[in-house]
């Protein structure tokens, strides 16, 4: 149609999170979704743009072939705003549930106190344990790039107020939560351990869910997304 130029915005890429192969036969969908993405056709202006936000692993920034030009934002900068309108912000520290996490973010949080947790096996188990920093009398915020069944947030959160944290949040920017998960959250089902749970509204069904639902509140992504666009 001899478009000027095209633009992808996708806020969540979706099979971020299998980009390994863990028996025979499994296929790295994270690597497949972006070729499909990469053979966008050119446009007028030049190859296709692509904003993703927060995108799982750091090596799938390379997946993407020459056809587009990726876009890599984040939502922690919507994090940092909200988390110095806190009445207790100069008592906040940042807690990653593990190594990956605290990879993916530190450099964007270290003006913040950092807490490490890691995962380690017990058989069939997987146990969150405290690896370093501290957590006593602080509000500690567990930082991470997406959250399903929320299972190791749970952990973290257990882990921390028993090293001394006197509050527990959470911030998570793509909410996916299949089957309602995020309903275990919730204060009204008798769940309080989480004083805030913030997520980005890149997964909408999940916005449309718990939308005035404690802990829960939605960072929008627009004002984000139309700086990337440069609107």
């Amino acid at each position: 149609m001899f478009i000027a130029s095209f633009t992808l915005v996708l806020p969540f890429f979706p099979t971020g999170t299998l980009e390994r192969m863990e028996d025979e036969g499994d296929v790295a969908t994270a690597f497949t979704l972006a070729r499909i993405l990469s053979n966008i056709p050119i446009s007028r202006g030049g190859p296709t743009s692509l904003v993703i936000f927060d995108i799982h692993a750091l090596q799938e920034r390379f997946y993407f072939g020459d056809n587009v030009l990726p876009c890599f934002e984040s939502g922690i900068p919507l994090l940092k705003q909200r988390l110095h309108q806190l009445p207790d912000s100069n008592n906040v520290s940042i807690a990653f549930p593990d190594e990956g996490a605290w990879k993916r973010f530190h450099k964007l949080l270290q003006n913040f106190p950092t807490v490490i947790c890691t995962k380690v096996r017990d058989g069939d188990k997987r146990i969150v344990r405290l690896k370093e920093g501290d957590a006593v009398g602080r509000h500690v915020v567990i930082v991470d790039d997406l959250v399903r069944s929320g299972g190791t947030l749970i952990e973290c959160q257990k882990v921390l107020a028993a090293h001394g944290a006197v509050k527990v949040s959470a911030y998570a920017t793509h909410g996916v939560f299949p089957d309602r998960t995020w309903a275990r959250f919730v204060h009204e089902n008798g769940d309080s351990s989480f004083a805030h749970f913030w997520i980005t509204d890149s997964c909408a069904l999940t916005v449309k869910q718990v939308v005035g639902q404690k802990p829960f509140e939605i960072l929008s992504l627009a004002g984000s997304i139309a700086s990337a666009l440069h609107i």
